[in-house]
């Protein structure tokens, strides 16, 4: 993706999250340079912030997610059973724009419609081996009610609604009828280990520096501020 495509991305789904009463955080709107200068470990080691992708495809509008990570505790807190366990984004998934088929082995997740069109999300359990099991009934808390379904089954959700996936459960999700603001609430999130595709397909975009940074995401982190790229 260009650089100019990103940033323009940032303002539209800014301006998304403002019409619903949503207001980010003060550290989104802080330029490169001043992130770079305070780099807080809480944001940067974290990895809170910015997160458009295109999964590596170059097709955004038909396969892609604007994502805000807000809040994230730390792995190592897990295994301890203890501290800030827990994880918070913020999301836009544009009308009829996927977000490809995949499962976490640690994250659990609630995803909720914020606001919007209907949130669909197609749903399938794992197979021993971690594959998709194209057979197995689907079972998901949704807002506190079990939902019991066949395999590939679509459920949609209307703003205010939401559902809970366990690690292992496959999804993949879109817009129907309109642009989607989504709330997610987890566990804490690791985009870099935790993402399992059921295809070949990249985490983050491939980027073209056709100008300069609105500001950063956050896989420019290692490159901009630490300068591992």
């Amino acid at each position: 993706m260009k650089r100019s495509r990103i940033n323009e991305i940032i303002r539209e789904g800014d301006a998304f999250i403002r019409s619903f009463g949503y207001i980010m955080p003060p550290f989104a709107y802080w330029s490169p340079d001043v992130l770079k200068e305070r780099r807080p470990a809480g944001i940067v080691d974290a990895r809170l912030g910015w997160d458009i992708t295109d999964y590596g495809q170059e097709k955004f509008d038909e396969l892609g997610l604007f994502l805000f990570t807000v809040r994230n505790g730390r792995a190592e807190d897990l295994t301890r059973g203890t501290g800030m366990l827990y994880a918070e984004k913020i999301m836009i998934s544009r009308k009829d724009q996927l977000s490809p088929m995949h499962r976490h082995i640690v994250k659990a997740e609630d995803i909720i419609n914020r606001g919007g069109g209907k949130l669909v999300l197609e749903l399938f359990m794992s197979r021993p081996d971690g594959s998709v099991d194209d057979q197995a009934e689907v079972s998901v808390p949704t807002d506190g009610v079990v939902r019991t379904m066949p395999a590939g089954s679509l459920l949609k959700l209307d703003p205010g609604e939401s559902v809970t996936l366990l690690p292992g459960v496959w999804h993949a999700f879109w817009g129907e009828g309109g642009d989607v603001l989504i709330g997610e609430v987890s566990t804490v999130n690791d985009d870099l280990t935790d993402n399992i595709f059921a295809q070949k397909i990249g985490r983050f975009s491939n980027i073209e520096e056709d100008e300069a940074p609105l500001h950063l995401l956050v896989s420019d982190y290692d490159r901009y501020i630490d300068g591992k790229g």
